[in-house]
């Protein structure tokens, strides 16, 4: 069924369908993609997994969450066309995100024994600490489905020894601990060397019987290092750690038995006392969502109204904007999602007429916005409201005129108010994300509780065709210099190849796949995630804000 606004004319009716069949052509295309990642190693493994008894790892989530509740899966485009060299990672060999047990938000994270038998890649050391990130900044429980071979050999050197690797896992199992967080592992397959930590490092340690095994030195390696023979129950089986060793807590005949009984380990935990974010009761938008796929250009280039997208996400489609008539490059407005008060700290993609007469073009931050968006976002501070971020911005704006007017200076003021913000920051990339217009609208680097992307999303410095177009001029400067000449058929095949090359690493998957963002989403789904994540922060104090040394 086509949604279409009441147009004012046949050409706007005509743009409204492409863009509408554009956005559901893109969502179509994302769906299938996660379809094929959700068999993991794919179905032969699959069958070879249940044949010993076991549950894939989304069967043992399933069964684990709150029926018909929400899961939010995060990373689950990670690893994504990385590792070919080793056959690939779907989904990074491990499943994350949140859910609900009982009621209560829980972060859980489940191996993939489908995927290389959920040896750790360099993706996967990655993706766990991204959702220990998030469960220690919310202070979610955290829920571990362990069934890894532990470290992916060939790789070692870039998952074992750095900073932000494997070890960081353990490191980070403590600090949870220190700051009363439960963690609860259930050993439901192979748990080796290093890995063997991190079940025994959670409060709690459940082991599924004759499946789940625990040790520092599998058979072979017992074998080879000290020369003595010993089987896999022997040195780390459900019975030996659960009667002798003691390293174990719970003893499970079964999965299904495994997972029923975190069930009840979770129901009986205690609640943080929450930050206090005000929440009434949730209300639709009035506007239609799915217009929203109309609305949206598809074209990166093409101004809309922010405002139509807006109306289409909050509540009774209400906004109170804050300075409308100044900086409307960026819009910055109070308003109400599922329920939540949340500030909006939107990019504009009209081209937009200033009082003064001037033009300012759509998505580009301008000197009046920057300080708009900073003053907007200390404001919230201040009110303990939750910030919302949509991106679609090209970047600040350039030029004689923007320099002279002290652009850097309130560029760096919005970037310093985005940096010492202490309430919880949600990013939504919508289309462009484009140089200092990303780190000025919370990018990953800014510390987001959660930054997910539309698949209209682009991230780089900046668009193919202008990084073509510059890298283009320095390799024909460099040519130049060296008396060669290129004759213009030349010219644009280079011209092709640099931009095609960019054009790959801008899309939302590249982004998906190496983390940059968390999930790619229907915009339908926006909503519910800034809903779940606001619930989610919901649990964590906010510190007071320190807006450091903004130049006012």
């Amino acid at each position: 069924m086509k949604y279409k606004m009441a147009a004012k004319n046949e050409k706007e009716d005509l743009e409204f369908n492409k863009n509408d069949d554009a956005m559901r052509l893109s969502i179509s295309k994302m769906k299938r993609m996660l379809n094929d990642i959700a068999l993991g190693g794919g179905l032969k493994r699959i069958k070879k997994h249940k044949a010993k008894g076991k549950l894939t790892a989304r069967e043992r989530i399933d069964l684990l969450i709150d029926e018909e509740s929400n899961f939010l899966e995060l990373g689950a485009f990670a690893g994504q066309g990385m590792y070919k060299e080793y056959g690939g990672c779907p989904a990074a060999g491990v499943i994350v995100g949140i859910g609900y047990i009982k009621g209560r938000q829980c972060m859980i994270v489940a191996n993939d024994a489908t995927v290389k038998a959920g040896a750790w890649f360099p993706i996967t050391g990655k993706k766990n600490l991204r959702a220990q990130e998030i469960a220690m900044e919310n202070r979610l429980p955290i829920i571990y489905l362990v069934d890894s071979a532990g470290v992916f050999l060939p790789m070692q050197d870039e998952i074992f020894p750095d900073k932000e690797h494997f070890g960081r896992i353990f490191r980070n199992n403590a600090k949870m601990s220190a700051m009363g967080i439960p963690q609860i592992a259930a050993i439901m397959g192979s748990c080796v060397a290093g890995g063997a930590y991190l079940p025994i490092m959670s409060d709690e340690a459940l082991i599924v019987d004759k499946t789940g095994s625990i040790f520092l030195a599998g058979p072979y390696l017992v074998k080879a290092a000290i020369g003595e023979n010993a089987d896999k129950e022997e040195l780390g089986g459900a019975a030996m750690h659960s009667e002798i060793s003691g390293v174990t807590d719970y003893k499970m005949p079964d999965d299904q038995t495994c997972l029923s009984t975190i069930r009840d380990l979770v129901d009986k935990m205690g609640s943080f006392e929450n930050a206090g974010f005000d929440r009434a009761k949730p209300r639709r938008p009035k506007k239609d969502q799915k217009e929203i796929y109309g609305i949206f250009p598809e074209s990166r280039t093409k101004p809309y109204d922010m405002k139509a997208i807006l109306e289409r996400l909050v509540d009774e489609s209400k906004l109170t904007y804050y300075k409308e008539g100044y900086g409307q490059t960026i819009l910055c407005a109070y308003a109400r999602i599922d329920g939540w008060a949340v500030g909006i700290v939107a990019n504009n993609r009209k081209v937009v007429k200033t009082a003064k007469g001037e033009m300012q073009f759509g998505g580009v931050i301008y000197s009046d916005s920057a300080d708009k968006a900073a003053r907007f976002i200390m404001n919230c501070n201040q009110k303990k409201i939750p910030l919302v971020f949509l991106h679609d911005v090209t970047g600040f704006m350039v030029g004689t005129r923007s320099e002279q007017g002290g652009i850097i200076k309130d560029g760096a003021k919005m970037v310093n108010a985005v940096s010492n913000s202490t309430v919880p920051k949600f990013s939504i990339v919508l289309g462009n994300s484009y140089g200092a217009g990303n780190y000025a609208m919370c990018g990953k680097a800014y510390d987001p509780r959660l930054i997910v992307a539309w698949p209209s999303a682009k991230i780089a410095v900046m668009g193919g065709s202008q990084a073509a177009k510059v890298l283009l001029q320095i390799q024909m400067a460099s040519k130049k210099a060296k008396g060669e000449e290129v004759d213009p058929k030349t010219e644009k095949a280079l011209y092709d190849k640099i931009k095609g090359r960019y054009d790959e690493q801008t899309t939302p998957y590249y982004a998906a796949s190496r983390l940059w963002v968390d999930a790619i989403i229907d915009p339908l789904d926006t909503r519910k995630v800034i809903s779940m994540g606001i619930e989610a922060a919901n649990n964590a104090p906010v510190e007071k804000f320190n807006p450091g040394v903004i130049q006012t």
